[in-house]
């Protein structure tokens, strides 16, 4: 599948409700985190410098810094805890209506499921983390591709075997990972691009569970099994 197919079907696929539906919850969930996040951090920081004065304003200023550092850093994360909570709604909306005819799904077990999500939005926090601590050190030119390149890992593949775990049990879905991890790859460099574009960012976790249901199935043969043939 061409690497720009997958997104383009999932932008046409903007006009259904159940998109816009999860687009706003998606918002209203992350700008919560952030705002929590945002405030217990401004606390902290004022706590530790109330010292009346430019204190206090270098404090602010400490604050401020560290807000916007945190909301870049950690919307991948939460970007991909996000996608997985509204993962189904996605997938269903997309397979209605491109894959009417698929066969009833057999899911993975939903601990599994729940597992996969939060370690993915953990993994992608450690290694922004990692990414963070390298800009203050010699190695801060290679940082920001750094943390590109682990993003575009961490995220696209676990968009995937998110949506491949409706469908079938984990070994399996790491194995179609494998089969189709180029264009897995590849669909995950395009969203980590995206989610650092103001509003764009924002419908990252749609678009991207929407773009990996169509890689999933594009790249299934009839017996389910996936194959790089098709790529």
């Amino acid at each position: 599948m061409p690497l720009f197919f997958a997104p383009l079907l999932a932008l046409g696929q903007m006009d259904d409700p159940a998109f816009w539906g999860v687009v706003w919850r998606s918002v209203l969930w992350t700008l919560a985190g952030f705002l929590a996040i945002a405030g217990l951090l401004d606390w902290g920081v004022h706590a530790a410098f109330s010292g009346g004065g430019w204190f206090d304003w270098l404090g602010a200023l400490l604050g401020g810094v560290g807000a916007a550092l945190l909301a870049l850093y950690l919307f991948l994360p939460m970007a991909s805890v996000v996608a997985f909570l509204f993962c189904n709604r996605i997938a269903d909306a997309v397979e209605r209506r491109h894959y009417p005819g698929l066969p009833p799904a057999h899911p993975a077990p939903m601990t599994q499921q729940a597992w996969d999500g939060v370690a993915l939005g953990l993994r992608v926090l450690a290694w922004q983390v990692v990414a963070l601590l390298l800009m203050v050190t010699p190695l801060a030119p290679v940082a920001v591709p750094a943390g590109w390149i682990i993003s575009a890992w961490s995220i696209g593949r676990g968009l995937f075997v998110a949506v491949a775990m409706r469908r079938m049990d984990r070994p399996h879905a790491a194995a179609a990972y494998l089969a189709l991890r180029p264009s897995v790859l590849g669909q995950g460099a395009l969203m980590a691009v995206a989610s650092v574009v103001p509003l764009l960012n924002l419908f990252v976790p749609v678009l991207g569970t929407a773009a990996m249901v169509h890689l999933l199935h594009a790249g299934r043969e009839p017996d389910g099994v996936a194959t790089p043939r098709r790529l």
